[in-house]
C-alpha cells in the first residue's frame, strides 16, 4: 500500500473518529447539559496542552529532518570521495588506473542496486560492500609511485579512502530509525489528549465546529506521518537517494 494512501486514510479516519465521537455524545446528552458552562480552568488547560504538544512535534519533525539532511550528506560526501579517487588515479600507469576505476565502478554499482536495497529492507548495509571497498583501498595504498608526479598524488588518494570509508560508516549509522519508542509512546499519546481535549469543551455538532475539530484531528495526523516518514532516512517515501551517486558516476545504472 502506498505511503501516501496510508496519510490519507490516517487523516480521514482521524477525522471520523472525532466527528462520530461528537455526534455520538451529542445524542446521548442530557438536556440540562450545556456546553457554554465549561469551567475556564478547563479552556486555559487545553490551550497550554495544545501549546506543549506543538512545541513536541515541532522538537520531533526538526529532529527526524535534521537527521534526514545528515544522510544525504553522508550519500553525497562518499559519492563525492568515490569520484575524487576516480578522477586522481589518471596519474598512475593505465594499468592501475585502469584496474581501480572498475573497482570504483563496481562499488558503485553495488550500492545503488544491492546494498542500497538491504538498507531499505533490512536496516543495514552489505557485507559484500565492504569487500568492494576494501579492494579499492588496496588499489590505492598498495601501489609504490614511480615518481615525483605519482607521489604527490598517493596521500590525496588515501585520503579519499578514508574520507569514502567514513561517509560509507556514517551512512550505516543511519540506516535505522532515529526516534526511540519511548518518543514514539509520548508522541501519540500526547496527541490522544490533545484530541481528546478537544471533547471536555464540550463541542457539538453544528457544521463549523465538526469541520474545525475534523481539521484539527487530520493536522495532527499529518505531522505524526510526517515524522514516521523522516525517521527513516532512507527507506520511506521522502528518503534520501542514491542520486549523488548516479550523478558523480552517469555510467552506472539502477
Amino acid at each position: 500500500m502506498s505511503e501516501w494512501l496510508v496519510l490519507v486514510l490516517a487523516m480521514l479516519a482521524a477525522c471520523a473518529v472525532v466527528v462520530v465521537i461528537t455526534l455520538v455524545r451529542h445524542r446521548t446528552a442530557t438536556e440540562d447539559d450545556d456546553p457554554s458552562e465549561t469551567p475556564d480552568v478547563i479552556e486555559y488547560m487545553t490551550m497550554w496542552i495544545g501549546v506543549v504538544y506543538a512545541i513536541v512535534l515541532g522538537l520531533a519533525i526538526a529532529g527526524v529532518w535534521e537527521a534526514r539532511v545528515a544522510a544525504q550528506d553522508h550519500v553525497q560526501a562518499e559519492a563525492q570521495a568515490l569520484h575524487e579517487i576516480s578522477e586522481r588515479v589518471r596519474v598512475y600507469p593505465p594499468e592501475v588506473r585502469d584496474r581501480t576505476r572498475a573497482d570504483v565502478n563496481a562499488y558503485v554499482g553495488h550500492v545503488v542496486t544491492t546494498e542500497w536495497k538491504s538498507m531499505v529492507d533490512h536496516g543495514r548495509v552489505t557485507e559484500r560492500g565492504d569487500e568492494l571497498l576494501q579492494k579499492i583501498r588496496a588499489d590505492v595504498s598498495d601501489y609504490q609511485p614511480k615518481s615525483d608526479f605519482e607521489a604527490q598524488a598517493y596521500q590525496p588518494l588515501v585520503d579519499q579512502v578514508t574520507a569514502a570509508d567514513q561517509a560509507r560508516a556514517a551512512r550505516s549509522d543511519s540506516t535505522g530509525a532515529t526516534m526511540p519508542g519511548v518518543v514514539w509512546f509520548g508522541l501519540i499519546a500526547g496527541a490522544v489528549v490533545t484530541i481528546g481535549m478537544v471533547f471536555v469543551l464540550q463541542i457539538r455538532r453544528t457544521p463549523r465546529e465538526l469541520v474545525l475539530a475534523g481539521l484539527f484531528s487530520a493536522l495532527i495526523a499529518f505531522l505524526l506521518f510526517l515524522i514516521w516518514d523522516f525517521d527513516a532516512p532512507y527507506s520511506r517515501g521522502l528518503a534520501s537517494s542514491t542520486a549523488p551517486f548516479l550523478d558523480m558516476f552517469p555510467g552506472i545504472t539502477r
